[in-house]
């Protein structure tokens, strides 16, 4: 008789919302704020450098979902749906034989179908289903509602990222005997919308009071509306805490059901923030507070893969996490899997570079090295309409060696002309590379080392993620 095959990994993604890298203590956050997060990298692979494709949650979202950048899903700002016939990781997954559940934040059926339920043709593919087109609207912190199969409500108890956290342990539970993946999406540390703060479970803030800042929101949060980080900070470190003590309840559960060598465990954000320092809001825009996240893997393939050091796209995850399961990557994934890249190994295929889409305050697009950032911006493309743009003008260069919180902006600087010019022409090769039409980029107007550089002007807008049923210019306080 020959052997039994060996058992294909789970997979189980851990999605954070408005999660900024620094957050962590690998990468210098506050000490003992993430002991699972940091163990997990420590144990496995931690992404030093990873980036978003789109600062936004529904365009991050999508990329995730599908392996392409935003445009090429065709959501490109929030509020759009992806589209049905895209081939998708549940799919991908279920195809291969795995169960697959979503648990939490979904934010990708598109306005009309509201914030609640959502429809069983927009699930991307997911066969369990107890989630909420956006979760800020059907919960806070202490009234958790979410949408069953059947897209009955269910009331969760407890605080909000612990009732998810146990929502996803019934799940291993239930499905520990067969491969499956599970996605669970958080809405923390997102702020709740309607009253714009961040509710941290009772008792969690405390000790966070004005231990830690970090440097861009130090520099920049005394001008910035609304209070910026001094007045959110506590709340949002709160919130990370909290969910942290939850992957570790997960973590024990995959443990005592003895799956914990079989699963891969992935831990990330769409996107980051940078608490209304940039804009008037608190991310879309090209700076690392809003485009860095943390990303760490543990289970097969990433157990001792030690530090990726190369830049590398969260669109990657999802290519990489069906190569570390064995499932083959569906046609149109513009991702490539990082799995070569642990353990020290290499990749001479993937290019230096990571490409960023920006919608929403604007239409720009940026590269980023694991030394330099380079942005464009659209002067004359709607940012709420426009997918892309025909025309940009550089706005934005930053040396990440020598300021790595980005307040030196460099465009314009003769001495720095060299560098510019190679990094528009990586950005134009990865423009064609996603699908968008080569577009012409205007060179920053040359200025004095003494002069200031001109930065596009966002509007101070008393909103974040846009609502369900609205009009471009005509924002509302309770945003999705």
């Amino acid at each position: 008789m020959s052997p039994a095959a060996p058992r294909r990994p789970n997979v189980v993604v851990i999605l954070t919302d408005q999660q900024r890298w620094d957050t962590t203590g690998v990468h210098g956050g506050p000490t003992g704020l993430t002991p699972q997060f940091d163990r997990i990298a420590r144990e496995g692979t931690l992404i030093e450098q990873a980036i978003t494709p789109n600062p936004v949650c529904a365009p991050a979202r999508s990329a995730l979902q599908t392996g392409r950048w935003p445009t090429a899903a065709g959501v490109h700002r929030n509020g759009l749906p992806l589209p049905a016939d895209l081939p998708t990781l549940a799919g991908s997954f279920a195809a291969a034989g795995y169960a697959t559940g979503y648990i939490g934040k979904w934010h990708l059926a598109g306005a009309p179908n509201g914030p609640g339920p959502v429809p069983a043709r927009a699930r991307g593919g997911y066969q369990e289903w107890l989630a909420s087109e956006a979760l800020e609207f059907t919960s806070d912190a202490y009234h958790t509602v979410l949408y069953d199969t059947s897209d009955r409500p269910v009331r969760l108890p407890g605080y909000r990222s612990d009732a998810l956290i146990d929502a996803a342990i019934r799940f291993l539970a239930d499905h520990y005997d067969r491969p499956f993946l599970l996605f669970v999406s958080l809405i923390e540390p997102h702020h709740q919308n309607a009253t714009d703060d961040y509710p941290a479970p009772d008792g969690n803030t405390a000790h966070q009071q004005a231990s830690w800042l970090p440097p861009d929101l130090a520099a920049l949060s005394p001008s910035a509306p609304q209070g910026g980080a001094h007045r959110h900070l506590a709340g949002y470190l709160g919130q990370i805490k909290r969910v942290d003590e939850g992957v570790g309840r997960l973590r024990d559960a995959l443990r005592s059901l003895g799956l914990t060598d079989d699963t891969v465990l992935a831990w990330t954000a769409d996107h980051g923030s940078h608490f209304r320092t940039r804009n008037g809001e608190y991310k879309r825009s090209g700076h690392d507070a809003s485009v860095r996240v943390p990303l760490a893997l543990t289970g097969p393939g990433f157990t001792g893969g030690g530090l990726v050091r190369h830049p590398v796209s969260t669109a990657d995850l999802m290519p990489t996490l069906l190569d570390a399961a064995g499932v083959e990557v569906p046609p149109g994934v513009q991702g490539r899997s990082f799995l070569p890249l642990t353990g020290g190994g290499t990749d001479p295929g993937r290019r230096p570079e990571v490409l960023v889409q920006i919608s929403e305050d604007q239409v720009a697009r940026a590269v980023r090295t694991d030394r330099w950032k380079y942005v464009v911006t659209a002067p004359d493309a709607d940012p709420w309409h426009d997918a892309a743009a025909v025309h940009y003008v550089e706005t934005e260069l930053y040396d990440l060696a020598a300021d790595p919180y980005e307040l030196d902006n460099l465009a314009g600087l003769t001495s720095h002309r060299p560098v510019a010019d190679s990094l528009r022409e990586a950005l134009l090769t990865w423009l064609e590379r996603v699908g968008e039409k080569p577009p012409t980029v205007t060179a920053a107007a040359p200025r004095d080392p003494g002069q200031r550089a001109v930065e596009p002007l966002s509007p101070e807008l008393p909103w974040d993620d846009l609502p369900f049923a609205h009009q471009r210019d005509t924002p509302a306080t309770s945003t999705a």
